[in-house]
């Protein structure tokens, strides 16, 4: 199980950094996006400021603020301590593997060590644009990610691996 979830994990980050290369989303339209007004703090930082960055690409002003509480550093008003300090990007990125759900109703790391599956994990991270059908070539390229990480480990990558 340490091994599918060491394989999950990495498959995602893979995935969501180009292969370890890019701390931040690529598609720069998208930037001014990622800002709920509705929230009480607002977007101080700027309305284009809270774009996906560091290993799981941390993203929108909420994800930030929460990140911010459970870590004790100020990503609301500075997020780009997440693509300029490297151990500020691996942090949120465990993080928000370790506690958050996303658009999911579990962890990444529930999913992995609950048996739910590797599909799942998606379904935290992005799923909400990526699962039931929105873009079935991402999920495979997770899937594919995934699929050699657990080669690369010596374990089976399990059942569920779509969402």
């Amino acid at each position: 199980m340490k091994k599918q979830e060491a394989a999950a994990f990495l498959a995602n980050v893979s995935h969501e950094t180009g292969g370890l290369v890019y701390v931040v989303e690529q598609k720069t339209a998208n930037y001014p996006t990622y800002c709920d007004w509705s929230q009480p703090y607002g977007c101080p930082a700027g309305q284009a400021a809270y774009y996906g960055r560091g290993p799981i690409q941390l993203s929108w002003n909420f994800n930030y603020k929460a990140a911010d509480d459970a870590l004790g550093i100020d990503l609301l008003n500075n997020p780009n301590q997440v693509q300029n300090d490297a151990s500020v990007a691996w942090k949120t990125g465990l993080w928000y593997w370790n506690t958050q759900s996303g658009p999911g109703t579990m962890t990444g790391h529930g999913a992995m060590v609950d048996g739910a599956g590797f599909g799942q994990t998606v379904r935290s991270i992005n799923g909400s644009l990526e699962c039931d059908g929105k873009n079935p070539a991402q999920v495979q390229s997770r899937v594919d990610a995934y699929q050699r990480f657990s080669g690369i480990l010596g374990v089976s990558p399990g059942g569920n691996l779509y969402c």
